[in-house]
């Protein structure tokens, strides 16, 4: 017996959604969050320092570029107080001030953080990009002319 296929995407849209990780307090990480997770097609995790305490999680943006999407910090590092991460270990602490913000509480064990740079990837290169490029470019050729 055929089916429609309409049909059969109509049904599948009507069940349970995947839950976002972190999102019932129950894993054994906590999950800060710093840049949104939509902006990037392909995600990878590399563990940071001992084996299994920090991880970053890096996504790779359409235009091939990538950034860290979000820190995993094991639950044996780090606490909760009102709604804040605290660190445990030294590691978790270094963590914490290269965000620049401390991490607030969203849900469960998802944490959100300001990255230290936020400027969208569509307005790159910023004007101090430029500048600085065509500086270097500029040290450069006059390192290369002293050679000479």
């Amino acid at each position: 017996m055929a089916t429609n296929r309409k049909s059969q995407k109509a049904t599948k849209s009507k069940g349970r959604t995947r839950k976002k990780p972190g999102s019932s307090g129950s894993g054994d990480y906590y999950h800060v969050e710093v840049r949104d997770s939509d902006d990037f097609e392909t995600f990878r995790t590399q563990d940071v320092g001992d084996e299994g305490h920090l991880q970053r999680v890096a996504g790779k943006r359409e235009s091939g570029s990538w950034a860290t999407v979000k820190w995993l910090v094991s639950k044996e590092d780090a606490h909760v107080e009102n709604g804040k991460l605290i660190p445990d270990t030294k590691d978790a602490k270094d963590l914490i001030k290269k965000l620049g913000s401390q991490p607030v509480q969203v849900k469960g064990d998802r944490f959100e953080a300001k990255p230290r740079r936020n400027v969208p990837e569509r307005s790159k290169p910023t004007a101090a990009q430029t500048r600085a490029r065509r500086k270097n470019i500029k040290k450069a050729q006059a390192a290369r002319h002293k050679k000479s």
